[in-house]
């Protein structure tokens, strides 16, 4: 089932998740309606706050974007991307590495506005999957980029928290805008 992605100013967005502690039935059916929700907003990652959930889950899937590379190594050996995908990260613990890079980000609470955001290039992984297994790997490019954005999701934090101030100003109208719609749609629910 496709659900609703909240917008900034929703409440939801800046409330940090809780723990999943095992992989229920609700959980596989949460995990299955982002899935088909992130697909149908056609993004790349989307978190469990993003449609209106403070849960520490995730979903990835960089297959379909061909110019902004992806790189992914499991203990130390570099692995199919491709074959990786979909990937579910529930109760994710990351440590950003390497030097950091510029690069554009968007988010799907966050229509039509997007802004250059500096993170480490690379990013180890820790999480539990679907299945209920604990996965670790070393994501770079793309992947790295998304795992962090959906990480912060996790953690309460906002891509424009992110933002150097000049970025945030210059979108601060659009913003403002965004965030008193979503406040006025709140009121009448």
């Amino acid at each position: 089932m496709i659900l609703e992605v909240v917008k900034y100013g929703t409440p939801v967005l800046r409330k940090k998740g809780e723990p999943v502690p095992a992989i229920t039935p609700a959980i596989r059916q949460l995990v299955a309606d982002m899935f088909e929700t992130m697909y149908a907003h056609k993004g790349v990652g989307l978190a469990a706050q993003q449609v209106g959930q403070a849960l520490q889950v995730t979903v990835l899937d960089v297959r379909g974007v061909t110019d902004r590379p992806s790189t992914i190594a499991i203990n130390g050996q570099e692995a199919d991307v491709a074959a990786l995908m979909p990937l579910v990260l529930i109760n994710p613990e990351i440590q950003p590495l390497g030097v950091e890079v510029k690069g554009p980000e968007g988010c799907l609470s966050f229509p039509e506005i997007f802004g250059e955001i500096t993170r480490p290039e690379n990013v180890d992984v820790r999480a539990v999957n679907i299945d209920g297994k604990e996965i670790s790997f070393r994501a770079g490019g793309l992947l790295a980029r998304a795992v962090q954005h959906e990480y912060d999701h996790l953690q309460g934090l906002l891509f424009i928290d992110r933002m150097d101030k000049k970025t945030r100003d210059e979108l601060r109208p659009e913003l403002d805008d965004l965030q008193l719609e979503t406040k006025e749609l709140l009121k009448r629910r």
